[in-house]
């Protein structure tokens, strides 16, 4: 017979798949690797050190745009002064540490503010060649690194003028939470700037310097991996098919201290993405590290050995009935028929036929017995043979194969190690979910002061400009700035007498209405709108449409579930996935937390974690209400995320998903050996009983022609040459009498 056909392959295969099964499970469903951290809260830093990266990111290059459409603007308007362009930007723009007004020609400082910025870097190399203007990190002789953004103001008939602005590269002011820290490194894995470390002079005992000691030390050894790891390529640097994050993260491991393991994440803040637009961040070789020092995990695994060998060795057992069953119903009634076909073929006819007990093969197995008859010369044994109605077919040895084997498969996929609202989640994962959220929604304020910031600066040139004048530049604003989706002027009787983009609504004025407000309730979208007088025009304002999709990719970060932006009364603004507008919050809960988060606490309204269990399911939840600076601290807009636990890579989860995992490979070696079985055996043999019983009563015309170079197809050969031999006994019979009968007219 060959290799792969027949019987014997598919039974073979399940036996090796069984035990391959047991062995897995043994493996899966015991004792787990011991770590010092659950993978969760691993995935948890890293993700805080893509946020803080992200947001890094950010921050260095608004500051370079923002600088470079300030110089655009009064490049092309009527000279200024130098005293008066910094004195503007400063109270435009807060976050420069330092600006300087420079001439070119000459070389001298014409004005400046803020800090001192020191000229010894200003060469040649500078200010001309391919990467003139480029921004540049310098040290000053404090220590600090500072980056210097510069642009050249070009008015006709005066000499150039070189504008630069310093700015710190510190961590972004975001909230890290208790115990934890971040830092900025260098290419070289020099730190560059830290935050949320406390200060030696701030502790009260020498544990807490020592402690504080370490973290320092774990943190300055830990950056120097960071960056070395960050050299690598972003695509080569992940899994195949892997995605999310598009520059480098990872996470790291430091020392023990205390009971406590030093943990870290990192991220670049370059970025592999073609579609992206280009960034003067990423070109920096900065990398964010984000350290947090928890808790070393405890193992609980003790006993589970015993565990993963019994639920192997009961799939052993109950393989080994299946198997049996095979065997004993299928191929050992299969290889006797093809014995008993074999043998009558070659003409042996003097021992009864061994008939099967059921199933086709004994339908075969009588219809072999008749043709035996009737081969002999005895018709009337061949009629009189016993005809047996078999009930049950060959597909019922594989309903009782796959009933023994689901026996295992469904208790070990849906009932075994499953979790419920009693499930223990990390302290750390709550602290995260809320930490990320309230970064979120610092990131969605910034963004939004930004946009305000932005119409306030282009509202300065639209001044005393005609309305052609005012559309040509409202059309430039809205080409550079993807934000927008509609730019108008609105004059002091609410009307607009210039516009681009988008279909304007309504904007009122009022000394109590914010300058960044929501409406449009009972449309199919928010309308966010921010506004801005215009100097020179008195009563008039220029108003920016922020584009809702453009807050929905603001929310869109992986390992924090679902985010929604709700106003003051817990309607919908913005989600990371689909939403109604001005929908309610799914859950009390959510609204309750959001109610929560809103009460002023101190100096306002802090962000709050919750962990939520109802029915079988855990859920973790936090709120973060717009806190901190610009003319959106106060809009009473809240951040609010959510996920199932069931996400969370942590001990019982796995162990969970480790059962549904075993139970589904059973599940699909029964199908997959069984369909074999069917395919290749069961099928074909019921084609062949129903033709070895028309043989058998008398259909000596229909030739038999073998599928299958296996035991049925032996069997089939074996039908044809006996039914050859009938056709010819049919034929001798018939040619008898009439050699018979006396010949007439004999002399």
């Amino acid at each position: 017979m060959p290799l792969l056909g027949g019987i014997r392959p598919p039974i073979a295969v399940l036996c090796v798949l069984i035990l391959a099964l047991a062995g897995l499970t043994a493996k899966v469903l015991g004792p787990t690797k011991d770590t010092v951290a659950p993978k969760a809260v691993l995935s948890s830093q890293q993700y805080f050190a893509e946020d803080g990266a992200i947001a890094l990111r950010a921050s260095i290059d608004e500051r370079v745009t923002d600088l470079q459409r300030t110089a655009t603007a009064l490049s092309a308007g009527r000279p200024v002064k130098p005293e008066r362009i910094l004195s503007d930007l400063s109270r435009t723009y807060q976050k420069w540490t330092g600006t300087t007004v420079l001439d070119l020609e000459s070389g001298e400082v014409l004005a400046e503010r803020g800090e001192t910025i020191p000229l010894a870097w200003l060469d040649k190399d500078v200010l001309t060649g391919e990467h003139a203007l480029t921004p540049r990190m310098v040290r000053r002789e404090t220590g600090d690194v500072r980056l210097m953004t510069m642009v050249v103001l070009d008015w006709q008939d005066r000499p150039q003028q070189l504008l630069i602005a310093s700015s710190s590269l510190s961590v972004p002011a975001i909230n890290l939470g208790p115990f934890r820290s971040m830092a900025v490194v260098a290419e070289d894995g020099e730190v560059l700037a830290t935050a949320g470390f406390e200060r030696a002079e701030a502790l009260n005992s020498d544990q807490e310097r020592q402690e504080l000691a370490f973290l320092h030390k774990q943190m300055s050894r830990l950056a120097d991996q960071a960056a070395v790891r960050t050299e690598q390529h972003p695509v080569r640097a992940k899994e195949p098919g892997s995605r999310g994050y598009p520059g480098v993260s990872g996470t790291l491991i430091g020392g023990e201290y205390n009971g406590r393991v030093a943990t870290a994440g990192y991220a670049s803040l370059a970025s592999s993405d073609p579609e992206d637009k280009p960034s003067v961040a990423a070109g920096l070789g900065l990398t964010v590290v984000a350290l947090l020092p928890v808790v070393q995990q405890q193992t609980a695994d003790q006993g589970r050995e015993l565990y993963g060998l019994a639920a192997a060795g009961v799939l052993v057992l109950l393989g080994l009935l299946a198997v049996t069953v095979l065997w004993g119903t299928v191929q050992r009634p299969l290889l006797r028929l093809f014995l008993e076909s074999r043998r009558l073929a070659r003409g042996d006819l003097t021992r009864p036929v061994s008939v099967p007990r059921w199933g086709e093969a004994a339908r075969i197995g009588i219809a072999l017995e008749r043709l035996r008859h009737r081969l002999g010369g005895d018709d009337s044994g061949a009629d009189a043979a016993p005809r047996r109605r078999i009930r049950v077919g060959g597909r019922g040895p594989l309903v009782v194969t796959a009933a023994l084997l689901l026996l295992w498969c469904v208790p070990v996929g849906l009932l075994l190690n499953r979790t419920d609202a009693s499930v223990t989640v990390p302290t750390t994962m709550v602290n995260d979910q809320r930490d990320r959220t309230d970064l979120i929604a610092d990131r969605l304020r910034r963004a939004l002061n930004e946009a305000q910031a932005d119409l306030v600066s282009t509202s300065r040139l639209i001044g005393a400009a005609d309305d052609d004048s005012t559309g040509r530049l409202l059309q430039d604003a809205l080409a550079k700035h993807s934000r927008y989706q509609a730019l108008y002027v609105v004059d002091a009787d609410g009307h607009v007498t210039a516009q681009a983009g988008a279909e304007p609504h309504a904007w009122n004025r009022g000394e109590d209405l914010p300058l960044v407000r929501v409406s449009g309730q009972g449309g199919k979208e928010p309308v966010i709108q921010a506004g801005a007088p215009v100097p020179e025009r008195d009563g008039s304002s220029l108003v920016g449409e922020i584009r809702v999709e453009f807050l929905n990719s603001l929310l869109v970060r992986p390992g924090l579930g679902d985010v929604r932006v709700v106003d003051s009364a817990g309607l919908t603004i913005a989600a990371s996935d689909g939403f109604l507008a001005f929908e309610k919050l799914p859950g009390t809960a959510l609204t309750d937390l959001v109610r929560a988060a809103g009460v002023p606490v101190g100096a306002g309204p802090v962000e709050n974690g919750l962990l939520i269990r109802e029915g079988d399911g855990v859920t973790v939840a936090a709120a973060a209400p717009f806190s901190g600076g610009g003319v959106t601290a106060d809009i009473g807009w809240t951040v609010v995320s959510w996920q199932n636990t069931e996400r969370f890579q942590i001990d019982p989860h796995e162990r969970e998903d480790r059962s549904v995992l075993a139970g589904m490979l059973g599940l699909a070696a029964i199908i997959f050996c069984l369909g074999w079985v069917y395919l290749v055996v069961v099928r074909p043999l019921r084609a062949l009983a129903t033709s070895a019983e028309k043989l058998a009563d008398g259909d000596l015309k229909t030739v038999l022609y073998p599928r299958y170079q296996d035991e049925v197809g032996a069997v089939v050969r074996s039908l044809e040459l006996l039914r050859q031999q009938a056709q010819a006994h049919r034929h001798n019979q018939a040619r008898r009498p009439a050699d018979a009968r006396p010949s007439v007219g004999g002399r």
